[in-house]
């Protein structure tokens, strides 16, 4: 007897995706679905990059179809799509750029810059084209953090080109300025070098560039809110009181704006000591999970204080790059594939899709 498709379907209902929780059909990952005789063919498109997890996926879709009666050849392919998601109203698109992550802190300190770059590298690693917007104009941190050394060219004396570092394409107002200048600019001027920053740069192509956000709820924060298309926010704290106290408004800022939280991550969880192995909560326990079930949000993540993560991160080889295979870099790479499986999960952006009515006097 014939193997038919709803006997597929019905079978890969129950095959669930391990980052999204959902099973392929639900999430319509399941594009052109062939039955040849006994051979079943079929894509599996991903919504969100996936490079470590596509082997998995792969086996886990085939040997759930090979189990059922009458089925000869399975071949599943699957692959990952990312596109642009919805923003503020109101607030157009920039050039090359799908979907904006910022990453935020209230307080000064937290491991703010150190977590955006080990996510924009992780976001990297699964597969996706990913660029880093240092948008601290006033203590720049990104260009040591990536080993960048130069200046930007500009091939048409108008625009800049991103810096590499790592795979990223990578701005900031440090590549352009003596590391030992301070900013000592007002208000006004940082949000128009951020602005410049922003959308001068000839982004290609970027899935998702990541906002290393100063930290506070000032003029920088309140400008991105209203002029940059942001997909997303990601919270940095500690569980420290003191610090959960600022991290608390900085989501409050950026709920009151209109941009979606994507989750909070919370550095410096536990310290292990590096002789005995001692853990000991340093800075309090469970402060980040308590903010996110007040607030209703996902908690993505824990780091703990480990001297490795700023001593890599210092010498310009962040973490997920320079540990790869280590414990700390594969809670990076998880934390990455939740806020992108958030990000796929959130409405599609259709602008692009529709042609700019212009109406004339003719």
């Amino acid at each position: 007897m014939a193997i038919s498709e709803l006997q597929v379907q019905t079978a890969l209902k129950e095959v669930v995706d391990p980052n999204t929780h959902k099973d392929f059909v639900t999430t319509k990952s399941v594009r052109n679905l062939k039955i040849d005789g006994d051979d079943v063919s079929l894509d599996i498109v991903l919504g969100y990059p996936a490079k470590s997890q596509v082997g998995a996926i792969k086996e886990a879709v085939e040997s759930k179809l090979k189990g059922l009666p009458g089925v000869g050849k399975v071949s599943a392919n699957v692959s990952f799509k990312i596109t642009s998601h919805g923003v503020q109203r109101g607030v157009k698109l920039i050039p090359g750029v799908k979907n904006i992550i910022a990453v935020a802190s209230g307080k000064g300190g937290v491991g703010k810059s150190t977590t955006a770059v080990n996510l924009a590298l992780a976001l990297a690693a699964e597969g996706a084209t990913v660029a880093m917007l240092d948008a601290d104009i006033y203590g720049p941190s990104q260009p040591m953090m990536l080993g960048i050394h130069g200046r930007p060219e500009s091939r048409d004396g108008k625009s800049l080109e991103p810096m590499e570092g790592h795979g990223l394409q990578a701005m900031s107002i440090g590549f352009l300025i003596d590391p030992d200048t301070p900013m000592v600019w007002r208000g006004p001027m940082v949000t128009q070098a951020l602005e410049q920053l922003l959308n001068d740069t000839r982004w290609h192509e970027v899935d998702y560039l990541v906002v290393d956000m100063p930290p506070g709820t000032g003029d920088v924060q309140l400008t991105l809110a209203q002029r940059v298309p942001v997909t997303g926010a990601v919270i940095v704290t500690t569980p420290q009181d003191i610090a959960l106290i600022d991290a608390r408004k900085g989501l409050k800022m950026f709920e009151k704006v209109g941009i979606p939280i994507i989750g909070v991550v919370e550095n410096m969880s536990i310290h292990i000591c590096s002789n005995c192995g001692h853990e000991e909560r340093i800075f309090g326990e469970g402060g980040g999970e308590r903010m996110c079930k007040d607030y209703g949000v996902e908690f993505l993540g824990a780091l703990p204080l480990d001297i490795r993560i700023r001593e890599e991160t210092d010498s310009g080889k962040p973490t997920v790059v320079a540990a790869p295979e280590s414990r700390i870099a594969d809670i990076y790479r998880g934390i990455a594939r939740r806020v992108a499986v958030k990000i796929g999960e959130s409405a599609v952006d259709h602008s692009a899709k529709f042609p700019n009515i212009v109406i004339q006097n003719t």
